[in-house]
């Protein structure tokens, strides 16, 4: 395999992963970013912990969907993560009418 088609590969992954999310985003209410991942979910609960003096986030996700082209499954039903980084989270507009296709 060359280094082009190795990068040829990596390009179509990446946009039908950008495809696969398109078309689930409507299913989630949040998106979750922290330095590792990306997330859609239903259910988010931000806990901020201390421990030593060192302040850290707990993260847990219910019904998620996680941008990471190198996995199989990316739909999860839970996920726990606990980070000393920022973590952003953001509540995803539902439009109050939706038109039939």
């Amino acid at each position: 395999m060359s280094a082009e088609d190795l990068e040829n590969y990596e390009t179509d992954m990446e946009l039908a992963l950008y495809r696969e999310y398109r078309d689930v985003v409507g299913l989630f209410s949040y998106v979750v970013e922290t330095e590792r991942r990306f997330y859609l979910a239903n259910q988010v609960d931000l806990q901020v912990r201390s421990a030593g003096g060192e302040v850290f986030f707990e993260l847990t996700l219910a019904d998620a969907w996680v941008w990471d082209v190198y996995r199989s499954a990316r739909f999860v039903k839970s996920v726990r993560v606990v980070t000393f980084k920022d973590v952003n989270v953001e509540e995803l507009a539902k439009p109050d009418l939706e038109l039939p296709r």
